[in-house]
Order: structure tokens, then C-alpha cells, then sequence
């Protein structure tokens, strides 16, 4: 069982890293395989609409940026579960985790269909008042459903529920692998 685990802050030692890290945790526990991706830390350029709009993402179903997206897109596509953490900004993801969503459907949802059904944890992290956290999981899900993928749950982290959502977050990691495992229990 292979989880990547996607996530976006330029913070190494924030609320958005220790979310990241106790989900990832709970996948160790669970036995899972785990791939950390931190956004941030890789070369990901914003879509460039080429070819009028669609360029190769829609006819090939490849990017012709040459970055990190590809070998990320084949990690995604390699992996049984993914997990996806974002700091919130303005109500929304990172600019870095909005970036690479933006290239990731534009191959996916039109030609690829790689990650479709692939049932997914979305975890939003604000340190500030919280109060942009379900806008954000709700912009995650949505960019999700383009690709026919489905949000296995949505949890929103903010400093004031830190104390017991971070806990919480390693037992979301290790239910997560069992559904992987034994099936969800849901109508999609």
C-alpha cells in the first residue's frame, strides 16, 4: 500500500508540516508506504495555457513545462492513496499547491484519467483566524472532482483546534489506509 502525501507551506516547522506529519504517521502505523511530496521544496511553474488554451496536456496529456511536475504527477499516478495538506491563504490553497492542481488537471481530467476514483484526505491548515479553512477544502474538492476523484474526508486544522486535531490526524491516517485496504464504506 503506497500513500503520497502532497503538501504546501513555506513553513518547515508550522501548524501545516505537523499536520502533514501526524497524518503521516498514522500511514506508517497503519503500514503504509509513504511518499512525501513538500511542495515548496520543488520546482513547480504555473500553466502557461499554451497552444490557445490547450497545448499537449489535452492532446497528449503531458505538460511541455519541463519542471517537477511530471515526476510527481507519476508518483500520484503510482500510488494507491493520496493525501493532500495545504496552508491557507486568502481563503484558499497555497499558491504552490494551486500551481501544480492547475497542471494536474489539465493532463489528467481531459486525456489521462490516471487518478480517476482515487479516494482522497484533504487536510486545510490556517494559523491565523481559521476562518478560511472550509472555503479552502471546499476549492481543493472541487479541483478534485474535475478529475473524477473522490475526498475520503476533509479536515480543517486551525490554532485553536490544534490541540486535539493534531492527535486526531494520526488516527485519520490509519483509518484512511484501512479503507484503502478493506473499501469505503460510501456511496462514491
Amino acid at each position: 500500500m503506497k500513500v503520497t502525501v502532497v503538501w504546501s507551506s513555506p513553513n518547515s516547522d508550522g501548524l501545516t508540516n505537523s499536520a502533514a506529519t501526524q497524518v503521516m504517521n498514522g500511514l506508517k502505523n497503519a503500514g503504509a508506504e509513504v511518499n512525501e511530496i513538500w511542495l515548496n521544496k520543488k520546482k513547480i511553474n504555473h500553466c502557461i495555457a499554451c497552444g490557445n488554451g490547450w497545448g499537449n496536456c489535452k492532446a497528449e496529456g503531458e505538460c511541455v513545462l519541463k519542471d517537477d511536475f511530471i515526476d510527481i504527477y507519476r508518483d500520484l499516478k503510482e500510488s494507491d492513496g493520496i493525501v493532500f495538506v495545504s496552508a491557507v491563504y486568502w481563503s484558499d490553497m497555497t499558491e504552490c499547491m494551486k500551481a501544480f492542481i492547475d497542471r494536474l488537471r489539465r493532463c489528467d481530467a481531459v486525456k489521462n484519467h490516471f487518478l480517476s476514483e482515487k479516494r482522497c484526505l484533504l487536510v486545510a491548515c490556517a494559523g491565523g483566524t481559521g476562518r478560511g479553512t472550509l472555503e479552502c477544502l471546499h476549492q481543493m474538492e472541487m479541483a478534485l472532482t474535475h478529475m473524477n476523484m473522490r475526498a475520503y474526508d476533509r479536515i480543517p486544522v486551525i490554532r485553536y483546534n490544534s490541540d486535539y486535531i493534531l492527535p486526531a490526524l494520526e488516527k485519520a491516517g490509519e483509518v484512511y489506509v484501512d479503507r484503502l485496504t478493506n473499501g469505503f464504506n460510501m456511496y462514491y
